[in-house]
């Protein structure tokens, strides 16, 4: 199947799978986390996320709740194909979630605690750029 790739398919085939994989990893890290935020004790939370235990629980709750959505946002749209466009809106709120996590750290002196958010910031403006221009996925129907 691959000796039958035209060699101007592959860079967009390339593309999508790179797409695809930001995707995952992104879907992976946000519904893993943000799962640890809803199903951990504070006070066990506190443990690896100091900020956790200092603000109310209602908003730690609520950062997990948004982190689950982000994760399931990015990829189920696409790969369901019903209403494939929330996948880029999905991948421009994870990237606004990022620059205001990286922004929250920094603020609290905690630079060291933001690479992971460069990351995600950036997988996610990729996607967000992939998805929304040179590998579209279209609707069913």
């Amino acid at each position: 199947m691959i000796d039958n790739i035209d060699a101007r398919q592959a860079p967009r085939l390339l593309l999508i799978a790179a797409l695809w994989a930001a995707q995952a990893l992104v879907a992976i890290v946000f519904v893993g986390v943000g799962w640890m935020k809803l199903s951990t004790p504070i006070a066990q939370l506190a443990g690896s996320i100091p900020w956790a235990g200092e603000l109310p629980e209602l908003f730690v709750r609520s950062i997990g709740a948004i982190d689950i959505a982000g994760g399931l946002g990015i990829v189920l749209p696409a790969l369901t194909r019903i209403q494939p466009r929330l996948t880029v809106f999905a991948a421009g709120g994870c990237a606004a979630l990022q620059i205001c996590a990286i922004l929250f750290h920094l603020a609290r002196g905690e630079g060291a605690a933001t690479p992971l958010n460069f990351v995600l910031l950036g997988l996610s403006a990729f996607v967000f750029w992939g998805r929304r221009g040179p590998a579209v996925i279209q609707a069913r129907g």
